[in-house]
């Protein structure tokens, strides 16, 4: 055993007479059951039955004496195990003890540092009158009609109606589309469409190649190039609601324009304040694990870069990019989030310390609160997702969650946060 891992490898022995007893108690249950020729079940003598059945009565003995000797020697050792006992170099000898080898990890054990009385900074975050215009603008763009352009070429601004094949060099998939909407001079358009497309009118057809650059935003397209084959269908351009009163009845439940920019600002102050939350949170917790040194089970660590792969392919997939179609090493992926794995499983282990010392634990008030929270949003009844979590095993980990929340709620008013200017 390495005092730098969490694997305890455990020589243990079952004392002779026990299991004797075992044996004798396991062959007498089988003479009762087993089919022996030339006897009636229940009848055929237990020297025969030990001898007959020899391998499976070991194996049943084995089976009830193994983790009675592991829990108890657990338990005299005071370990937390986080995996299934691994079982090897059994010695079985007859009439004689049962010796064999326990390999399993366990939490570690440590002494906490300091937590409480830190001190971090924290960057300011103003929201300006800017900040609001730039967020009402977002909203008149979301409320844009798009109208058809007549008696005149496409200019910069337009959005051209098209209908497009594109065919990648070197062959593979084409994209099809009858009828998409490019934003010609736009920022997010690439030069090539631009190019193309300025000063072209309704039916011309064109030809012209693409290249996407390796970190364009869609994975599928990244790196490659495209042959695109495109015919103008229409011109519109979009029109952006006046900004009026009417404007923000439509788009909010403002009354009037300027409750409208009251509200926007409420909501960006409450965004600011959640971001300097999170960012006070982390910069705590980072202080607080860098201050600790201790191994952490290999298994959590799996189970951790196994739960970080699997947010990167949801988040795909909500992008609607089949994780499938993208070309990503995702073993090698995997292997890179190790590092941050462990932080993360340390951090656990820490949180989880901190709120044993500090006796922060969680109420049913509060779960039922939580419950609650997720009724409302997936529509379902309280009843049903408190069904469905307890049937997933899900509950347990819900107020681990819960408590986790409540230690770094507690250590933050039990540290002292620096607001700074943000660094230009």
């Amino acid at each position: 055993m390495s005092e730098a891992t969490c694997r305890r490898e455990l020589d243990l022995e079952i004392p002779a007479d026990i299991v004797q007893k075992a044996v004798e108690r396991v062959a007498k249950e089988f003479a009762r059951v087993a089919r022996v020729p030339g006897f009636r079940p229940g009848k055929a003598p237990v020297t025969l039955i030990r001898r007959r059945f020899a391998d499976d009565i070991k194996s049943e003995v084995l089976q009830s004496l193994v983790p009675e000797q592991i829990e108890r020697a657990v338990t005299e050792g005071k370990l937390v195990p986080v995996t299934q006992p691994q079982i090897d170099k059994v010695d079985f000898a007859e009439a004689g003890p049962v010796k064999f080898r326990a390999s399993f990890e366990v939490l570690p054990e440590f002494d906490l540092a300091q937590y409480k009385d830190l001190e971090v900074e924290v960057e300011e975050i103003k929201i300006e009158d800017s900040d609001v215009d730039k967020a009402i603008e977002e909203l008149r763009d979301r409320a844009s009609n798009f109208v058809p352009v007549e008696g005149r070429p496409i200019a910069d601004g337009d959005y051209a109606q098209l209908k497009l094949k594109g065919i990648p060099a070197g062959g593979g998939e084409p994209l099809e589309a009858d009828s998409v909407l490019c934003h010609v001079g736009g920022e997010e358009t690439m030069e090539p469409f631009n190019e193309h497309l300025r000063g072209a009118n309704v039916g011309d057809q064109k030809t012209f190649d693409v290249t996407y650059p390796s970190d364009y935003p869609d994975a599928k397209l990244q790196g490659k190039t495209y042959t695109y084959s495109v015919e103008v269908m229409g011109i519109k351009e979009k029109k952006r609601p006046e900004l009026t009163d009417e404007f923000a009845k439509d788009v909010s439940d403002a009354q009037t324009l300027e409750e409208l920019r009251t509200k926007v600002r409420a909501n960006l102050e409450a965004a600011r304040d959640h971001r300097q939350k999170e960012q006070t949170r982390d910069k705590l917790l980072a202080q607080i694990v860098k201050s600790h040194d201790f191994p952490v089970p290999e298994a959590l660590v799996e189970h951790q870069m196994d739960s970080r792969l699997e947010r990167t392919v949801r988040s795909l997939a909500s992008q609607g990019v089949d994780p499938r179609a993208v070309n990503v090493d995702w073993v090698a992926l995997r292997s890179r989030q190790k590092e941050r794995s462990i932080e993360d499983v340390k951090a656990e282990l820490l949180l989880d310390r901190i709120a044993s010392a500090e006796h922060i634990e969680v109420a049913d008030e509060e779960v039922d609160k939580e419950i609650a929270a997720i009724a409302e949003r997936s529509g379902e009844s309280a009843t049903a997702v408190r069904a469905n979590l307890t049937r997933q095993g899900a509950l347990d980990r819900m107020k681990s969650k819960i408590r986790s929340e409540k230690t770094l709620d507690w250590l933050c008013s039990n540290s002292r946060i620096r607001i700074i200017a943000k660094e230009k």
